[in-house]
């Protein structure tokens, strides 16, 4: 059993009902993508493991008992709607958010002045939150989400708003987070940062849990069995395989810069090795390579089928 469990979860808002017997098991120690289009009902489960919301039924289990509203003072939660006082300080700030989550005065000095140093924005300190741009408000976001080292880390779209250096310095720390043990949701639609990132993933849509499992698991499943070779010949593949028997098909082949590119479609009972020992009797192998659909592509066919 995961760190928190949710069993049957189901919550209407008048006749509309936002999640519909939703179950899930979030691993320990692992980064869990929480998937689907806007509307889909992430939102509503997100407040509901963080006790915002009540369930209207099911059972939401944390470290394998029911959870308590104790159990909030574990977690971590970082908004897509973020929000901080605009006329306070930003230290001044910092501290007061650090003591809500039952931090001491001086372990949440302390802690914050290292953060602060560690993300480049220790000058800002005694300035008004009012003064920083957007990126550096989210800097202050995330350093308050993490301060009191939470079991459980949920974020969501943390890299909205930031370039391409603050994304990836927000990324290495949610990679040393794991490394430490803390188990971290991500709620986004960035389909590259699940595929850098997650170990598995759970699609909802429409109020229903469409599909969950394993990033390589879900891409091996919603692939088409294609591999794509580099080679070097004078002639197309189908030439120099000639009348052959070959346990593949070739889809295309096409010339690239320094050689040939062809994807060929490989029975599921047919091993890479049992290909690779035919294509090496025939040509100059350059490379060879499975092909897996990107995230982002099974993200919009699943949710078209489902709305279609």
């Amino acid at each position: 059993m995961g760190i928190i469990t949710c069993r049957d979860i189901t919550k209407k808002f008048g006749n509309f009902t936002a999640l519909d017997s939703v179950s899930l098991d979030i691993p320990q120690g692992e980064i869990f993508g929480l998937l689907g289009p806007n509307g889909a009902g992430k939102t509503t489960l997100i407040r509901i493991m963080n006790r915002i919301l009540m369930p209207d039924s099911g059972e939401l289990m944390f470290g394998g008992r029911p959870m308590q509203p104790s159990d909030v003072e574990r977690i971590g939660y970082l908004p897509e709607e973020r929000g901080l006082y605009k006329k306070m300080k930003v230290g001044e700030q910092a501290l007061y958010l650090a003591r809500l989550k039952g931090m001491s005065a001086g372990e949440a000095s302390r802690e914050l002045k290292q953060w602060f140093v560690k993300f480049g924005i220790q000058a800002w300190w005694n300035k008004k939150v009012e003064v920083l741009s957007k990126g550096m408000a989210q800097k202050v976001q995330f350093i308050i989400t993490v301060l009191h080292k939470p079991s459980l880390l949920i974020l969501d779209e943390p890299f909205s708003g930031f370039d391409p250096v603050n994304a990836q310095l927000i990324r290495n720390e949610i990679l040393q987070m794991k490394e430490n043990g803390t188990t971290i949701i991500l709620s986004t639609h960035n389909m590259e940062s699940v595929e850098e990132l997650c170990d598995n993933i759970a699609l909802i849509n429409k109020s229903n849990l469409i599909v969950t499992g394993s990033v390589e698991q879900i891409r091996r499943e919603y692939g088409n069995n294609q591999v794509e070779v580099l080679y070097r010949s004078a002639a197309s593949l189908s030439s120099v395989m000639g009348a052959s028997d070959a346990p593949f098909g070739i889809v295309s082949d096409e010339i690239c810069k320094n050689a040939r590119r062809a994807v060929l479609e490989v029975p599921k009972e047919v091993s890479n090795s049992q290909v690779l020992a035919v294509l090496i009797d025939k040509t100059d192998i350059v490379s060879y390579q499975e092909l897996m659909p990107r995230m982002n592509d099974i993200f919009i066919k699943l949710v078209s089928d489902r709305q279609n």
